[in-house]
């Protein structure tokens, strides 16, 4: 077997300083062997350690039946499907030209040299722009090239970087085979042998191009996650925040669920940050101890994130939550708001909106999915005091990092709450997650806010509900292609959704639960709109 040193040294990540080597090959081999029982049974093996970055190892490529296949000419770097994928599987570059023609050289068959010469382009943003500066400095750095790459051995072929790609159509899926797989490795090892990105084109200013750092890249891929994962994309890109404030010096305590199944499926570790999983319902209380360690130990310097879904925040795990919030500690708590128990199932949280079908709370003639309301914990951690409390969705990537930057310079606790797609519960296409996580947004199920404590004394002065769509008015409207302007309602975002399909009839109407479920809806988006001092024009006229 190919030893884990080097798996990690092509991935050109940076390698934590607590990072074990030796450790990581034994383990490893001794699951590839199935000599596992064999392990020595030292405190390493006895707690059940995995691991850092083992995932970098595991091998999807016999497995998804399809990839993603870039079309270099449309690429203009938006770094999007690098942003959203869940997998680690896209990776984005940027070339200064002689670099590229310097390893270039290296390639003797005069065909191959020219397709992966194709593979790296002009683009506006990092090309263009630097000519433009230099024509005016020449000691300014050279335009540079850009490339998207895929990596085959992490790609689960779910295909969501298509749609998150949009308009350009840069990307597009096709049927892996015996003959174009093999060319997807050259293109990955060519791209894996050039330098990583100079740091000149890296904007500090612009939250994408943290993901071109190699050292932000912190969730490596060879998670057990489904295709599609909306929980994934949304870890990845928390870690890059994060990593972009402290570098390495963080921590994680997950709270028992899906992001501790799929990050933990052993010997397979995609993380590169040391994490601890407790039970489903004190993931928080396990955080304020080692806060307290590490601030006695004299690290106030490092950051800590509590991880957990809505079931573990919300539910069981909530009198624990409102506990941190209250102590003042400085910790982050990041809830992947699912609207269901997805780890065991698909049942019911009090997160879940009304109407919605899942286990425990099924859907018939009398009694038609969930009554019950949706608990909005945003609400709820605001009433805390002085506590920063976000709401947001990894597809909208300003609004995402804005969230949770904001959230690592505030002194004290805060709350970021992202809803995160669960495709299998939900009945929603692999492909669908940051299209979905993007709806719930202009339908008003999800709405977008920042609290910052900070701000202000009062609720208007600290509560901004920037990033949302007419923000003024009940529901969102926008044109479409064709130039017509649309209204998007919630049940508009539920049709699109198996959770809820039994509420529609034959002809497309919604059922009076579901519309029950829109006017709660709504009348969230009411209450936010007061707290944050917004006049609705629609209850004006």
């Amino acid at each position: 077997m190919t030893e884990y040193r080097n798996f990690i040294d092509r991935r050109r990540v940076s390698v934590p300083t607590w990072y074990d080597g030796k450790r990581a090959r034994e383990v490893l081999d001794a699951y590839n062997s199935g000599s596992g029982s064999g392990l020595a049974a030292d405190p390493f093996v006895a707690q059940s350690i995995v691991p850092a970055g083992t995932g970098a190892t595991r091998d999807f490529s016999y497995i998804a039946p399809d990839l993603p296949e870039l079309i270099p000419a449309n690429c203009v770097g938006c770094m999007e499907c690098v942003q959203n994928c869940p997998d680690s599987a896209i990776f984005g570059k940027v070339v200064p030209p002689g670099t590229l023609e310097q390893e270039l050289a290296g390639v003797s068959d005069a065909a191959e040299r020219e397709l992966l010469r194709a593979q790296y382009v002009q683009t506006t943003k990092y090309f263009d722009a630097f000519e433009k500066k230099r024509a005016k400095d020449a000691d300014a750095p050279a335009g540079g090239l850009f490339t998207i790459a895929i990596d085959p051995t992490k790609c689960k072929g779910c295909g969501e970087c298509v749609p998150v790609c949009g308009d350009h159509d840069a990307l597009k899926m096709v049927k892996k085979t015996g003959e174009n797989l093999p060319r997807y490795f050259d293109l990955w090892n060519f791209y894996q042998q050039l330098p990583s990105t100079p740091k000149a084109y890296i904007n500090p200013k612009v939250v994408v191009d943290i993901m071109l750092r190699d050292d932000a890249i912190l969730y490596l891929g060879g998670g057990g996650s489904c295709m599609g994962c909306g929980e994934a994309s949304v870890i990845r890109q928390t870690l890059a925040a994060t990593s972009e404030r402290v570098g390495e010096n963080f921590g994680i305590v997950a709270s028992t669920g899906c992001n501790t199944v799929f990050g933990a499926t052993y010997p397979y570790n995609p993380f590169l940050v040391p994490w601890t999983n407790s039970l489903f319902e004190n993931s928080p209380t396990v955080a304020m101890g080692i806060r307290a360690f590490w601030d006695a130990q004299g690290h106030k310097d490092r950051q800590l994130w509590v991880v957990g879904g809505d079931g573990a925040m919300l539910d069981i795990g909530f009198q624990a939550l409102s506990r941190l919030l209250t102590s003042g500690m400085n910790i982050k708590v990041l809830i992947l708001d699912t609207q269901v128990y997805s780890n065991t199932g698909g049942q019911t949280s009090t997160a879940t909106f009304i109407g919605q079908e899942a286990k425990m709370s099924a859907h018939g003639k009398v009694v038609m999915g969930k009554t019950e309301r949706r608990k909005e914990i945003g609400q709820i951690a605001m009433m805390h005091p002085h506590v920063y409390v976000a709401q947001t969705v990894g597809a909208m990537s300003g609004h995402f990092y804005k969230s949770v930057l904001g959230a690592l310079d505030f002194d004290g606790p805060a709350v970021v709450n992202v809803y995160t797609t669960c495709q299998p519960e939900h009945g929603v296409a692999d492909d669908r997650s940051y299209d979905q996580a993007r709806m719930a947004v202009e339908s008003r199920a999800f709405p977008l806010f920042i609290y910052d404590p900070t701000k202000g004394r009062t609720l208007k002065q600290r509560l901004t509900l920037q990033g949302n769509p007419s923000m003024n008015r009940n529901w969102a409207e926008k044109k479409g292609r064709d130039g017509v302007e649309r209204t998007t309602t919630f049940v508009d975002w539920a049709r699109t959704e198996a959770r809820f399909a039994k509420h529609f009839d034959r002809e497309g109407n919604p059922s009076e639960s579901l519309l029950r479920s829109q006017a709660d809806r709504l009348e969230n988006w009411w209450q936010l709109q007061e707290l944050a001092g917004i006049k609705n024009l629609d209850l004006e006229d």
